[in-house]
């Protein structure tokens, strides 16, 4: 069996002295694993790296099995993003999210249109939190919904109400309002009123406050049902929120 696709990788790792096996969120095979024949040397390495745009061709026997990819490089990130720590942490960050999550050879493509869109507005803005910030929490809430997960941030779970949503339950994923959510305000989840379209200017405390609330439904949803934690590079995230 043979196939070719357009991609984006998602993890490298070596095997054996000179070969690698990458995961790349094909857009119409999904994430799929493959072995990679000298993956390691100087020429592929640098194309094989997270975050790169490729084209892939692969090859087995069964559909099952591992098989091989040959790969040709369509646009590099990873470069673009070494020298910009937050840029490059955010890149870390969301290859490795679905590397983990995403089922295998499930076919996701919104997923993967959302994140190319995702990648080139955090490569094309500065390094500020403030801008990547919003972009990352709104592309994970994504990732929640098209996996089945979404949250309601509609109206207030308790009143149905559609304004001064301030809470999320950790229950139901649902949006609370402050009047209903007062007695129980310890135990919600504050929501960032730019997801909800209050006020224009983002804060600090809204980006910190965002990426706790789509941390804890990953690993919710996404992680806990597997036994695995949320992987490291998405909770470093947080030394750049500080």
């Amino acid at each position: 069996m043979d196939w070719r696709d357009d991609g984006i990788i998602l993890s490298l790792r070596k095997h054996g002295e000179f070969d690698a096996i990458i995961d790349v969120l094909t857009r119409c095979h999904g994430r799929h694993g493959g072995l990679v024949k000298g993956g390691m040397s100087r020429r592929l390495r640098g194309i094989l790296q997270p975050g790169n745009e490729v084209e892939v061709h692969w090859r087995g026997r069964l559909e099952s099995h591992l098989g091989t990819f040959q790969v040709e490089l369509r646009q590099t990130r990873s470069a673009a993003f070494l020298y910009a720590p937050a840029k490059l942490a955010v890149l870390n960050a969301v290859t490795a999210v679905l590397s983990t999550c995403l089922p295998e050879r499930e076919q996701h493509r919104p997923l993967l249109d959302s994140l190319i869109a995702l990648l080139d507005m955090v490569d094309q803005g500065d390094e500020d939190v403030l801008h990547w910030g919003p972009l990352l929490i709104r592309w994970e809430l994504g990732v929640l919904s098209e996996l089945g997960f979404g949250l309601d941030l509609s109206c207030c779970a308790a009143t149905g109400v559609t304004e001064d949503l301030i809470y999320v339950s950790p229950r139901s994923g649902r949006a609370v309002s402050a009047t209903a959510g007062k007695p129980y305000h310890d135990k919600l989840l504050p929501l960032p009123a730019f997801l909800v379209g209050n006020g224009q200017n983002v804060t600090i405390e809204d980006v910190r406050d965002g990426l706790n609330l789509t941390e804890f439904f990953l690993e919710r949803y996404m992680f806990g049902p597997h036994g695995r934690k949320i992987p490291h590079s998405r909770r470093r995230l947080m030394d750049y929120v500080a």
